[in-house]
């Protein structure tokens, strides 16, 4: 509940908050630095956002890691972290999204941000069951609708955010018996740890991740991560 009451607080009035007190927040969280900036409305620093990458390679390396299993995800993050410093970052240049309108309600610019901390575009991140179309539309506006929660719990994953968190952010109710099919914030742990990552580093983890579950996987099979489980 604690948590809960921190983020709200942060997303609600958090515009006052010292960057240094949300740096430690962070920390006390495990949630990314960048992204409680983003929570509470500050401007992120630049040391924090990801360098120029290639679209393709991330929508290339998204793909390829989600087909790795628990076990597998925990030893590419050893992977990942150990490249994370290991070139100076190019220039960060913020991705583009066509046909993107400029996010008109304060969670989805949030939502917009969070995905964009990682370097991603709407159509670079890994499948989530959510249609494009359905993706732009969070990033633009969000209203009371049935289905957000739903929509909340397909984007968590990858994210790295546990539900209760990201509700508390977004201001809905998480109701406890919510059991949706989503994708293990493991996955969202990778994509957060890879910020640093230039377009070479990506490649060699993509490569790491396909050593590392040998593709076994054929097409049409779901990744053997994707679970019916409540994020705790």
């Amino acid at each position: 509940m604690e948590r809960a009451i921190i983020l709200s607080s942060l997303a609600a009035s958090g515009s006052g908050t010292a960057p240094q007190r949300l740096t430690e927040l962070a920390t006390e969280l495990d949630i990314p630095a960048a992204d409680l900036f983003v929570v509470a409305g500050h401007p992120i620093p630049t040391e924090l956002l990801p360098p120029e990458r290639d679209a393709r390679v991330m929508r290339q390396f998204a793909y390829r890691i989600s087909y790795c299993d628990h076990s597998q995800l925990a030893a590419l993050e050893v992977f990942v972290r150990s490249l994370a410093h290991a070139a100076a970052p190019e220039p960060f240049v913020q991705p583009s999204w066509p046909g993107r309108r400029p996010a008109e309600t304060r969670f989805a610019a949030v939502l917009g941000a969070l995905i964009r901390n990682r370097g991603f575009g709407i159509r670079e991140l890994p499948f989530m069951g959510l249609s494009v179309s359905t993706l732009h539309g969070m990033v633009w506006r969000w209203d009371p609708s049935p289905h957000r929660r739903q929509q909340l719990s397909a984007v968590a994953g990858p994210l790295g955010w546990t539900l209760p968190d990201l509700f508390a952010v977004a201001d809905e109710p998480h109701p406890e018996e919510l059991r949706p099919m989503l994708h293990c914030h493991h996955l969202g742990r990778i994509f957060a740890a890879a910020v640093p990552l230039t377009t070479a580093q990506l490649i060699e983890t993509a490569e790491e991740a396909d050593r590392l579950s040998v593709r076994e996987q054929g097409p049409g099979r779901a990744p053997s991560h994707v679970l019916r489980a409540r994020q705790r």
